[in-house]
């Protein structure tokens, strides 16, 4: 194919709306499905489990899926708009492969493509062999076939599965704001929190899509979290990015809770012996005593799964994947109070909420004193927009090396798991990475204090800033 915006990132094949609406749509589907034939892994005639966000693009991608699947002979369930953890754990009961579409937490002019075999999310070797095939088959629109009534059975499915692991009503007396704007979960979070017993309030409905990104919250939705929370006087105000895959909680004074110290929470309240987690999580991790053991992986689903996997063959406990923007994954079994939750290997919003609204309910605590209790370090991240992905090559190449950073202070520790993540002297963290999707360099910093964070990011930023300035110069 002639080079475009669509590339494989940390989650599935992300670009341009108007370049992936089209033959791209039809040939990766195409070649997904191929790939899976050729191995065996599904039949010539096997069922797939379609799913969509809410973007406006989606409908028309969905339909090229469809297309696509009908012509190769396969059965196409339609599972209508829902979150991409509801698909895949339908699709994964039933042992058929899945395709999402959704763009996540990306601006509406972009849109995606998540592939599920029929165990779970693409690695990436799928990934290779599924880009190979592309270059291989012929393009082709294919017509849109026409869709049946949505099937709920996949929703209802995903539901049902935390109803009944935390049976009668647990979150009884706890008020909590659902910030919906245009999450595909903002419903199904009314619904479940409901049905367990909270006072769930509709906030920020959206008929137009927002980019709600866990990772990089835009002013507007930090603003919204802490006025709803000081007029409403919320528990908490809980949320997820677009295709309810990661989780948005706030505490009761509407303040943000980032997503690894939710992952964390998670992973204490379900017992977890053993946590892994991408390179760029708070290092307080492995401090506390809470966890047997800390597994640190590259920035991205398909590594934590990867880890996750590794982990399973040397321990026998409880085992839970988590990632800085919050999504959890749960590789094993985990039991509470004689229920037991099945594995779901893939990123999910719904199980982090419920652990840490629970874990409110069952403490009688604020979330902000149980938040505290772990000890994070405070951490921050921001961005260089339009640095190309030979820019940031040549800069992490650069500072790999460095013994000390201008104007910020000496190294004592490089760590390339995942970029260059750098210790200073001081105790203190400067971590930068190419973004896997989008032509961006990513600035992660942690210190004890907030005020040296701040102050690490702001020098952090500038010192990439000028150096990536000067090797495009060159």
């Amino acid at each position: 194919m002639k080079e475009t915006s669509l590339k494989f990132g940390t989650s599935g094949l992300r670009g341009l709306s108007d370049e992936l609406n089209g033959p791209p749509t039809y040939l990766y589907t195409q070649a997904f499905l191929e790939v899976l034939i050729d191995r065996g892994t599904i039949s010539a005639s096997s069922q797939v489990a379609l799913g969509r966000d809410l973007r406006s693009s989606s409908p028309a991608i969905a339909s090229k899926v469809e297309a696509a699947i009908a012509d190769m002979g396969l059965t196409v369930i339609d599972c209508g708009v829902l979150p991409t953890p509801a698909l895949s754990l339908f699709a994964t009961a039933r042992g058929i492969p899945a395709v999402m579409i959704t763009g996540s937490h990306i601006p509406d002019d972009r849109n995606g493509l998540k592939f599920y075999r029929p165990d779970g999310e693409i690695d990436k070797g799928d990934e290779a062999a599924i880009t190979q095939r592309v270059d291989w088959i012929a393009a082709g629109d294919g017509k849109a076939s026409s869709s049946a009534e949505a099937d709920q059975t996949a929703l209802d499915t995903y539901k049902s599965r935390y109803l009944h692991f935390l049976p009668g009503e647990p979150l009884s007396g706890l008020r909590i704001g659902v910030y919906q704007h245009s999450s595909v979960a903002r419903d199904l979070l009314v619904d479940v929190l409901s049905d367990l017993g909270a006072d769930a309030q509709r906030l920020g409905r959206s008929e137009t899509f927002i980019p709600v990104d866990t990772e990089a919250m835009r002013p507007q939705d930090i603003a919204s979290l802490e006025r709803w929370a000081r007029v409403d006087q919320f528990d908490a105000i809980v949320s997820t990015d677009g295709d309810g895959d990661r989780p948005l909680i706030a505490d009761e004074n509407g303040r943000f809770v980032r997503g690894d110290l939710v992952g964390a929470i998670t992973s204490h309240w379900l017992g977890a012996a053993v946590i892994v987690v991408p390179v760029t999580a708070n290092s307080a991790l492995e401090h506390g005593g809470r966890f047997a053991h800390v597994v640190r992986t590259r920035v991205g689903s398909p590594y934590v799964i990867e880890g996750m996997a590794a982990a399973r063959q040397q321990s026998g406990g409880c085992i839970v994947g988590f990632e800085a923007n919050g999504g959890v994954l749960l590789a094993t079994q985990a039991r509470r109070q004689g229920r037991t939750l099945a594995p779901l290997p893939t990123r999910d919003a719904l199980l982090p909420i419920l652990a840490c609204l629970a874990t409110v309910a069952e403490r009688r605590m604020p979330l902000s004193a149980i938040a505290a209790e772990f000890g994070f370090r405070d951490a921050r991240s921001d961005r260089l927009t339009e640095v190309s992905r030979e820019v940031s090559t040549i800069f992490l190449d650069d500072v790999r090396h460095s013994v000390e950073l201008d104007g910020i202070g000496p190294v004592t520790g490089v760590d390339t798991t995942d970029g260059v993540r750098l210790t200073l002297a001081e105790g203190n963290i400067i971590h930068y990475r190419a973004s896997g999707n989008a032509p961006e360099l990513r600035c992660y910093v942690e210190a004890e204090a907030a005020e040296r964070a701040a102050e690490l990011l702001v020098l952090g930023l500038g010192f990439a800033k000028h150096r990536t300035k000067a090797s495009t110069a060159q």
